[in-house]
C-alpha cells in the first residue's frame, strides 16, 4: 500500500543505505538528502549509491560554507565545548541537515523525514526536534531504531539485498565527520580501558610518528572570528581545512573522554577535531588579554549553557538566539594574533597581540618603567578587607579568633622542635 514520499537524511553509510530498501518495503517512495558538511566521501558516488538502493530523488547539496557561517563561528564564538571537552562537531551539523530535510520534504510533498539513527543515538533526538521546530506537521521515521538491527544484522541484511556498503565485520567502526571533525564509535572503542587503535584516526597521526621539529603557527582574529592563518587571509572553509591538515600532521586534536548522553548513559566518545582544538585554545587566549574580568566570568557560565542546548537539540530554541546576541557582543573585541605552537599531539599558545588588549607592560612590569602607584596598596588592602574584617569584629570581639590561632601555630612549631 502506497504511503507517499518521505525524505531520508543519508549518508551513504550503512545504516541509511539499508533504510531506504526498508522504508520502501513499507510504502513509500524514498527522496534521499546528503549534505556536503565537509566530510570525506564521494558525493557523486553516494548520490548513485541512494538510487542504485531504490531512491526514486537523491538530492546532494554544498552547505560547507553555510555549516561554517551559521554554525561553527557562532558556537567558536561562544567557545562551546560539550561538558568542557566535545566541540560539536557532529551536533553543529544536525540543525543543518534538519533545515535542509524540511525544505525538500515541502518540494517534494513529502508526508515525513526519516534518520538512520539507532534508539541509543543522540542524533535522533537533535534531527527530529529541530526538523519539527520548522515543519511540525512532518511525521518522523527511524528504521534502524524501530527495527532494533544490530550492525552485524545490518551487515548482512545489505549483503542480502545486493546493498553496496563499505563497512565490514573486521572494520566495524561508525564513523560522522564534517569541516568541524570526525567521530568514531563501535569496535575496540567501546572498552573504555582500551587505546584507541592508530587504524580509527585519519586526520591526525599518532603523536609518536608527528615530526621531530616544531612548528609555529599564527591565526588572525576578528571579532572573535579567524580572518587569517600565516598572513594569509582565508574564507572560513578554507582556514578550516588548512588548520585540520597542518594540525593534524602533528597529531593535535584527538579527544577521548567518557560523555554523559542525551538518552541518559554514559558512553566512551572519540573524537579527532585538529582545527577546533587549535582555534578554541587560541581564541580563549585571547580573550584573556581583550575582556574585562567580569564578562569572562559570566561568559564562562554562558558558554556551558550554549553547549549544552547545541548538543540536545536545542538550536532553534530562543535562548540560543539570545545568547548569539550577547557573545557576538563581546566579540567585538576579540581581535588579534594569537601564535600557536604545534608539536607530537600539542598545541601550546606562545604569543598574542592585539588592538585591543588590556594588558598594560607599564602596570605589569617589575623592571624599570613601573608606573603602578605602590603607595596605594595600604589604603587599598584596608577598603578590600573591611568586609571581612568588620564581621570578625562584631561576632569575635576577641580579635576575631587571631589569637587562639597564633597561639595554636606557636605550640604546633615547639611540638614540631
Amino acid at each position: 500500500m502506497y504511503k507517499g514520499k518521505v525524505v531520508l537524511a543519508y549518508s551513504g553509510g550503512l545504516d541509511t543505505s539499508v533504510a531506504i530498501k526498508w522504508l520502501m518495503d513499507q510504502g513509500y517512495d524514498v527522496v534521499t538528502f546528503t549534505a556536503d558538511v565537509g566530510q570525506v566521501v564521494d558525493l557523486e558516488a553516494c548520490k548513485e549509491r541512494a538510487l542504485l538502493t531504490g531512491a526514486c530523488n537523491a538530492y546532494v547539496m554544498d552547505l560547507k560554507e553555510e555549516f561554517v557561517q551559521d554554525y561553527v563561528w557562532p558556537a567558536l564564538k561562544a567557545n562551546a565545548m560539550y561538558q568542557g571537552t566535545y566541540p560539536l562537531t557532529s551536533a553543529l551539523s544536525r540543525p543543518l541537515i534538519s533545515k535542509y530535510l524540511a525544505k525538500i520534504a515541502e518540494i517534494e510533498g513529502a508526508v515525513a523525514v526519516a534518520h538512520g539513527c539507532t534508539g541509543k543515538g543522540q542524533d535522533q533526538v537533535r534531527i527530529e526536534v529541530c526538523t519539527k521546530a520548522l515543519k511540525p506537521d512532518l511525521k518522523m521515521m527511524a528504521p534502524v531504531r524501530d527495527w532494533h538491527f544490530s550492525r552485524d544484522e545490518e551487515i548482512d541484511y545489505a549483503k542480502e539485498h545486493g546493498i553496496p556498503i563499505t563497512v565490514t565485520k573486521k572494520s566495524p567502526y561508525s564513523i560522522d565527520d564534517n569541516l568541524w571533525g570526525r567521530a568514531i564509535e563501535c569496535g575496540p572503542l567501546e572498552d573504555p580501558w582500551t587505546e584507541p587503535p592508530s587504524d580509527a584516526f585519519t586526520l591526525t597521526v599518532d603523536p609518536w610518528k608527528a615530526p621531530d621539529g616544531a612548528e609555529y603557527i599564527e591565526i588572525t582574529f576578528e571579532e572573535g572570528i579567524p580572518a587569517a592563518l600565516n598572513g594569509e587571509e582565508m574564507d572560513g572553509v578554507s582556514l578550516i581545512a588548512k588548520l585540520n591538515q597542518i594540525a593534524g600532521k602533528y597529531g593535535v586534536g584527538r579527544i577521548d573522554m567518557i560523555e554523559d548522553r542525551l538518552v541518559g548513559f554514559k558512553s566512551r566518545e572519540v573524537y579527532e577535531c585538529p582545527a577546533p582544538v587549535v582555534l578554541l585554545q587560541a581564541k580563549k587566549a585571547l580573550e584573556k588579554m581583550t575582556l574585562s574580568k567580569d564578562v569572562i566570568a559570566a561568559k564562562a557560565d554562558l558558554e556551558l549553557k550554549y553547549a549544552e542546548l547545541a548538543y540536545v537539540g536545542y538550536w532553534f530554541s530562543p535562548l540560543r538566539e539570545a545568547l548569539d546576541a550577547f557573545f557576538n557582543q563581546v566579540q567585538k573585541v576579540v581581535n588579534g594574533v594569537v601564535r600557536v605552537r604545534l608539536y607530537k599531539g600539542q598545541s601550546v599558545v606562545v604569543g598574542l597581540k592585539s588592538p585591543n588588549s588590556l594588558y598594560a607592560k607599564d602596570l605589569a612590569t617589575y623592571s624599570a618603567g613601573d608606573a603602578f602607584d605602590h603607595s596605594s596598596a595600604v589604603g587599598f588592602i584596608n577598603i578590600w578587607g573591611l568586609p571581612v574584617v568588620t564581621w570578625k569584629q562584631v561576632h569575635d570581639p576577641k580579635n576575631g579568633g587571631c589569637e587562639s590561632e597564633v597561639t595554636l601555630s606557636k605550640e604546633t612549631v615547639k611540638s614540631q622542635v
